[in-house]
């Protein structure tokens, strides 16, 4: 089978743009479940919605594949999980170094999604000497001084940095002279690579702290709901009060009964 050494998805060279790639492993997922369920056929609106665009820029997205359905019976299943497959790159093995065997890194080793998606976590990296030897995920974790080589003997582009902040751009540095020319990062630091090399960052922090922007905001909104509620009650209750202490022509008396 082939590695990901010598072989490259096309995505860039037909000129499909980054937003409509992102967005290709979201179809995966929801073709996959349907395949899954030996569904045959999907209309852009039922795939849109499982997921999570609309129905244009579905379409949209898939013109690009020179995919475009048919008119009262929708996209084939098994068809578009190739095409998508196939143009991702997930039709090879892609071999995978993960660098740092921490919680994180022993859970991403633990993932059983990665063989089924085109991945092979080829080995599992720590700079602890206690940690070598080690296995976890059924692979013995390996030392840090042998990165390079392990890099070359796998023939890996894409490298996992799952190290702490301090630790994250030496690694990357070595990855990348070692040929890596992938990176995921989920260390909560921003990484400096050279022209060529791709890097997606994973931050839960960042993730969480978007959530807590949106969760604050909707409790603002509902705060100010009920103000807003509040406001008019006592604006009525005002009303109501001055229209008992008008004088026979309408008008507020000047000086109030005692």
């Amino acid at each position: 089978m082939a590695t990901g050494r010598t072989h490259r998805p096309a995505t860039r060279s037909r000129g499909i743009p980054e937003a409509t790639v992102a967005r290709l492993p979201l179809y995966l997922r929801a073709l996959t479940a349907l395949s899954e369920r030996s569904v045959p056929t999907v209309s852009s609106e039922e795939l849109a919605a499982a997921a999570g665009v609309n129905s244009a820029k579905l379409r949209k997205d898939f013109s690009y594949l020179g995919s475009y359905g048919t008119r009262g019976v929708g996209y084939d299943v098994e068809y578009l999980v190739y095409q998508i497959s196939r143009e991702l790159g997930l039709t090879q093995d892609w071999p995978v170094v993960i660098v740092g065997i921490g919680n994180l890194g022993a859970a991403l080793a633990n993932y059983g999604g990665f063989a089924s998606r085109g991945f092979r976590v080829a080995a599992l990296i720590d700079a602890d000497p206690a940690m070598a030897g080690k296995p976890v995920a059924g692979i013995p974790v390996q030392h840090s001084d042998d990165l390079e080589k392990i890099i070359q003997d796998n023939g890996v582009s894409i490298g996992v940095i799952a190290t702490p902040a301090g630790a994250a751009q030496p690694v990357c540095d070595r990855l990348v002279a070692a040929g890596v020319t992938s990176i995921l990062n989920f260390a909560p630091t921003v990484l400096s690579v050279p022209d060529g090399v791709d890097v997606r960052k994973v931050d839960l922090s960042i993730e969480l702290q978007i959530l807590a922007f949106h969760e604050q905001r909707k409790a603002g909104e509902e705060a100010a709901g009920s103000d807003g509620a509040g406001a008019v009650a006592a604006g009525r209750g005002d009303s109501d009060s001055a229209s008992a202490d008008q004088g026979p022509d309408g008008d507020v008396p000047a000086v109030m009964p005692a």
